[in-house]
Parts: structure tokens; sequence; C-alpha cells
């Protein structure tokens, strides 16, 4: 007879073979589905997501981890098994306080509410996608009181992404950057720009791809377990280790948008192409929270895709591809332009300084939102007043202010504040890296990346979920989370390359 454990094992399997299900078809909806195939895939993923927190939270469940309790009280403190009961413990007694019959609703709705935001948004349509916006903001608010918070009702969503963190955790790490962030855009904006006129050429799409999954399959991202779609937003999803997909979307006259959004989705699914086998077909088989894969989407896009070595070793092989329209650029001319420093409309468009002040503005008005003091109807005002506020711009229109990111159709609020915690938190892992690899910068240079993802996936891939965020960066980096390393690296590339 099979022990407890490894009948928790199979309970689990069967669990994570439906997410995976639901994940596929979410996929479609993104990439190939038709629009008027909506109506009826929110219903199948209602119905998914039903079955699924049903299984979940099912009192077999409880009795399954409380029977597997005394087999992995024994194991090391980092043996998988022991690591498996306690996070997935900490899931039950979260999710179990969600009642099924809303979270299949919110599934429901959630799919129908992201298909009218794909149309109201290039419509620049506000006003059809507000009923939308405003139900999933009160899905959220639900939930929110269901979990239960002591503090901000805005913490019990941040934790369903980055476990453990707060809205007060949020604010004390973006007072700490927001004055210096600031302070450096304004030492900027006195310096000359760099030449950006060559980056709004024609870039046909087709070319673009291929350079970009070029430098996906180099830094690592094994295209026989992967491929590249086009999909509204950019996105990475894993069906498991062994089926990680990234999706892009391409402006043929302003290149940068999507190769690096092929760069920023690689390194998504390189964390979950490099997941521990030995997790497969559990809740722990997929990147430990929101915080640390955008660490590493932001640390493959930017501090290794925006790097100077990079540059010097890639732009020979953009221009291959692109010669007429790089025939006058230099590899040093085109890492400045790429690095340019201005305020911009796009969050996904903004340059590294600026940034976090798109996710600052978001936040706030997220904390207003489940606070009841804005209502959904309020926000193209106050993100218009807030971009002015914080960059300097104001939106045209809603397509490219309050309607641009998909968020928000999704109901994912507690999201955006990861954004910018993962700027931060790739810096710091850096850090620790250079201090390994004194000479990472030299392998870049010469387009070796194993050492890098030899050493991520030592330290941070292979664990999967099986730690809490701050306990993988003590294991990690030798620390919490601190904004130190991020700033000093703002300050040493900018400052360089501005000559500040």
């Amino acid at each position: 007879m099979a022990g407890a454990l490894e009948r928790l094992r199979e309970h689990l399997a069967e669990i994570t073979d439906l997410r995976t299900a639901a994940a596929v078809l979410s996929w479609d909806q993104q990439t190939h589905m038709p629009p008027g195939g909506a109506s009826r895939r929110a219903e199948v993923l209602s119905t998914l997501s039903g079955l699924i927190h049903a299984k979940f939270t099912s009192d077999e469940t409880a009795r399954l981890l409380d029977a597997a309790e005394p087999e992995v009280q024994g194991l090391p403190e980092d043996h998988d098994d022991r690591c498996l009961v306690r996070i997935v413990w900490r899931d039950y007694e979260r999710e179990r306080k969600l009642p099924t019959d809303f979270v299949a609703a919110w599934a429901r709705d959630r799919a129908i509410s992201v298909q009218v935001w794909r149309q109201a948004r290039p419509a620049n349509d506000f006003a059809s996608f507000l009923p939308y916006l405003d139900k999933m903001a009160g899905y959220a608010r639900r939930a929110a009181d269901f979990y239960g918070y002591r503090e901000h009702p805005y913490d019990a969503l941040l934790d369903g992404y980055e476990p453990g963190m707060t809205a007060a955790d949020v604010r004390r790490i973006f007072d700490e950057l927001r004055p210096q962030q600031v302070a450096l855009v304004q030492a900027i904006a006195a310096r000359p720009a760099p030449r950006t006129n060559f980056l709004h050429r024609d870039y046909p799409p087709e070319m673009q791809g291929q350079f970009g999954l070029r430098v996906a399959a180099d830094f690592g991202y094994d295209l026989q377990r992967g491929r590249l779609d086009l999909a509204p937003h950019p996105f990475a999803t894993s069906f498991g280790r062994d089926d990680v997909r990234i999706t892009t979307r391409y402006d043929r006259t302003y290149l940068p948008e999507g190769i690096f959004a092929v760069f920023h989705e690689t390194g998504h699914a390189l964390y979950e192409q490099n997941v521990a086998p030995a997790l497969a077909r559990t809740p722990l088989a997929r990147g430990c929270s929101n915080v640390w894969h955008e660490s590493q989407s932001r640390l493959w896009e930017n501090i290794v895709g925006r790097s100077r070595p990079f540059w010097r070793r890639y732009f020979p092989l953009l221009r291959q591809h692109f010669p007429a329209q790089l025939g006058d650029v230099t590899a040093d001319e085109f890492y400045a332009a790429v690095n340019r420093v201005t305020p911009s409309l796009i969050r996904t468009e903004a340059d590294e300084v600026t940034y976090n002040l798109h996710i600052m503005l978001r936040f706030e008005l997220e904390l207003g939102l489940m606070e009841g003091v804005i209502r959904p109807a309020e926000l193209p005002e106050l993100w218009n007043s807030k971009m002015q506020e914080y960059l300097g711009v104001t939106p045209p229109d809603d397509r490219d202010g309050v309607m641009q990111d998909i968020h928000w159709s999704q109901g994912s609020f507690g999201y955006f504040p990861t954004y910018a915690l993962g700027n931060v938190m790739a810096a710091q892992v850096w850090e620790a890296v250079q201090k390994t690899y004194p000479d990472i910068e030299d392998q870049i240079g010469r387009g070796e990346f194993g050492m890098l993802l030899g050493w991520l996936r030592e330290h941070i891939y292979q664990h999967g979920r099986k730690f809490l965020p701050q306990e993988l960066a003590v294991r990690a980096t030798g620390r919490p989370l601190e904004a130190g390393p991020y700033l000093a690296y703002l300050r040493r590339k900018f400052g360089e390359l501005y000559g500040l």
C-alpha cells in the first residue's frame, strides 16, 4: 500500500494536471482563439477553475497533508518532501477561504473581461470596458475580504503574488527608491540625449523574430521545449518544465519593443525550464513568486540584454538582419539608444530609470480602488494626472493610458508592485553573481551565458517554490530584499552613459 506522502503526491499531481489544462486554454485564448470563442471559453475555464479549487480545498487534501506530516518531520528542512508539505499547507489554508462558486464565477467573468479589453483597447473605448473593470475590481475586493487581512485589504491580494509581503513593505521600498530615481531622471534630463532615430526605421517583424529567437537560444532557452508566438500583451506560460512558451508583439517601426519583450519573456522561461525534474506535477514546480520571476525577466532583459558587452557582441548579428536600417550605426550608438532615459507613455517600453515610476502610479491607484476611495470610472482622469505628476507626460487617449495593460482586465490587482520589486531583486542577484564570477561581463561580451545560467539554476531555478520569497533571497544572495544594490546599479550604469 502506498504511503501517505505518495498518496498526497498522486492527489496533487491530478490537481496540477487540471491546472495545466486550464493554462493551455488561457494561452490559446490570447494567441489563437477566434474572438467569437470568448463566451464558450469562459464557461470552460469557469468549470475547470471550480473543479480545481474544489479538489484542492477538499477535506481529502487536509487529510492527506495530516497523514504525510509524520513522514517528513525527520527530514532536513530543505528536503523536497518537507518543503512540499509546508508550502501546500500554506496554499491550502489560503485558498480554502474562497468559496468554490466564487472562484468559478471569477474565472468565467475574467475570461470575458480579457476579451472585451482586447477589443476595447485598440478602439480606445474605455466606456465599453468600464463595466468589466468595475466587476474585476469588485471580485478583488471580495477576495480580500474572504482571505482576511490585518492592516489593508491590499495585503491579502499581494500575498497571492508575493507571499509574506504587505502594502507597508512596498511603500517602504518605494519611498526609498522614489526620490533617488526622480533625482537621477532630473540629472539625466540636463545631459545631451543620444541619437535614436534609427530605432524607428522599417524593421520587418519576421526578421525581428529570427534575431530574438537566436538570442533566446543563446541565453539557454530550449526551443525543443518552448516556442514563440504573438499576443496583444507579451507573456510567458509554463505547462511543465518541458513545455514553456513565450509570446511577444512587434512594432514594425520601433525595433526595441519586440526584441526586448523576447529577452524579457525568455528570462521567465529559463526559470521554468530549469526547475528540478523531481518537483514535476506538484505545486512546487514553478517559480518561487512574482518578484522572483520578474527579477529573472528583468535580469536577462536589462542587466544582460541592455548591457554594453552584450551589444558589442550581438550588434554585428543584428546588423546582418537589418543591413540597410543599421548601416550608419555603431554598437556603442545602439547601446546608448536602447538605454536612452526619457519619460514615456507605455510601461513596457519604459527605460530602467523611469520604469518604477510607472509601477508606483499603478500601486497608488490600486490602493485607492481597494480602499473604496477611487471608483473605476475615475481612473482615466486620475491616471492622466499622475502620469503628468510622475513623468511629465499626459496620454493622448485611454488606449495608451489607463487601458494599456492587461492586468486589470484579468482581475490581477496586487500584481504590479512585483514588477518594480523584481528590478530591485535582479540587481541584488546580479551582485551575488559578480562575487562568484568577477569576469561575468567579459563572458557576456563573448556570447557565453553558461556560467550565468548555471549559477541561477543552482541557487534559484532548481528550487521552484520550495522556499518562501525572503527565504530564497537569503539563501541566494545572503540577505533579504534591499534597494541598495539596485540604486547602485542605476547610478553606475547611467552615470557612465550620461557622464554624470
